[in-house]
């Protein structure tokens, strides 16, 4: 079976997911978008009222400027994968509970047993936590290791991991914006150097 036939399986799984109460309150799960083979993964948390809306990640005012990021290091949408923990929107945009992680985190795992991707960027303290843990990191505050790169060994060969700020959080906290321009510059190199 190939990457977008057990892609697609997963997503159905995924859209038709009850592990958590969350399955209930939602209008549409969120699997993810992008490209299958590609070598960058963007990890967000969970997904907001327009990625509910829509079914798909970061459509809101937060994907709009992932966008313009990506588009000033020469990328785009379907040049990369980008996916939430969880799958399904908390209610008011609250943060995730530990428990609709441990639900929801076999799928991201299999998204990335699927994708292979050489970097992931998980977007936000949440995803970085998580992906850090995973990949047997100590997780600090994202205030600390945002822009830095960890390397770790897995059964398909060295993959990179680069935590950044949630898109959300320079929403809220403008003066983030550079923070965030400055580490997506750094991607910008590291993709170079990686791929």
């Amino acid at each position: 079976m190939g990457k977008e036939e057990k892609m697609k399986k997963l997503e159905e799984k995924i859209r038709a997911c009850r592990k958590c109460p969350l399955g209930s309150l939602r209008t549409n799960a969120v699997p993810g978008a992008g490209s299958y083979d590609s070598k960058v993964m963007f990890v967000g948390e969970a997904p907001g009222y327009w990625e509910d809306q829509k079914g798909l990640p970061f459509v809101g005012r937060a994907g709009k400027l992932l966008d313009e990021l990506l588009s000033e290091i020469g990328l785009s949408r379907e040049d990369v994968y980008i996916t939430n923990i969880v799958k399904c929107r908390p209610p008011e945009n609250r943060d995730p509970t530990e428990e609709e992680i441990k639900a929801c985190s076999p799928y991201l795992d299999m998204q990335i047993d699927i994708i292979r991707p050489k970097v992931i960027v998980p977007l936000g303290r949440h995803s970085m936590a998580y992906i850090m843990k995973k990949f047997g990191f100590s997780p600090g505050p994202i205030s600390k290791i945002h822009g830095r790169v960890f390397e770790a060994r897995t059964l398909f060969g060295k993959i990179v991991i680069m935590p950044i700020y949630h898109p959300a959080a320079a929403l809220y906290r403008p003066p983030l914006r550079e923070e965030l321009r400055r580490d997506f510059s750094r991607l910008r190199k590291l993709l170079g150097d990686c791929l």
